[in-house]
């Protein structure tokens, strides 16, 4: 028996619940701009998610989930341009770190620029989210599975599905905006714990990378 389409209800809120949980390239990204550049720059990045995430689940209503399970070729060419992005990202992040430690010595000089791997944090947070390994296989491999394939308006079950992720997005994602620009206070005197943390996200990244190019459609 299904709701409107969607087979197994509960399930699925449980396991899109677990699964935004789980860290992931959005939510690092998101929290680092936040305790960077505060809760207004923090929210510009969440909404490069919230977009991103449409574009993924509009794309697989238009059946690309299917296109690239029967393209093993065009699959390849996705995990791997996302792999060489996320890597990108996380070398930048170490970069910024390393150079924040050999400068904690200093004295504190005022900021008068933006970091560049957190410039332009929505058209980051955009990239990111496409190409984010996270999202792609819990599209690929746990939200069709509760897509009644029989129901004869499928457009019904593709929204309530990804109305209860998008919402579940949206809460995790502003509280670590306000715990980012709360630890931002903390942090802001503290350069060298702020550089590590800096290079473990940046580390965090080079494994997401690693994860999306081992991906398998299996």
């Amino acid at each position: 028996m299904s709701f409107y389409g969607v087979t197994d209800l509960w399930t699925y809120v449980i396991g899109a619940f677990g699964i935004i949980l789980l860290p992931g390239p959005n939510s690092l990204f998101v929290l680092s701009v936040a305790s960077t550049r505060g809760v207004k720059s923090g929210y510009q990045g969440a909404c490069g998610v919230f977009v991103g995430d449409t574009i993924l689940l509009g794309l697989t209503a238009l059946g690309a989930a299917s296109l690239l399970r029967t393209n093993p070729a065009l699959f390849m060419v996705v995990k791997y341009a996302g792999a060489a992005y996320l890597t990108w990202v996380g070398v930048n992040l170490i970069v910024a770190g390393i150079r924040k430690w050999n400068s904690s010595d200093a004295p504190e000089q005022p900021v008068t620029e933006t970091p560049a791997n957190l410039a332009h944090p929505f058209k980051r947070a955009l990239v990111i989210s496409l190409l984010n390994p996270k999202a792609i296989l819990f599209l690929l491999s746990f939200f069709v599975q509760f897509i009644d394939p029989t129901y004869d308006r499928p457009a019904i079950p593709f929204l309530i599905l990804s109305a209860i992720v998008m919402t579940f997005s949206a809460l995790y994602l502003s509280a670590l905006i306000f715990a980012g620009a709360r630890l931002a206070q903390i942090f802001r005197a503290r350069k060298r714990l702020t550089s590590s943390l800096s290079s473990a996200v940046g580390g965090l990244f080079l494994w997401f990378g690693v994860k999306l190019a081992t991906a398998s459609l299996n």
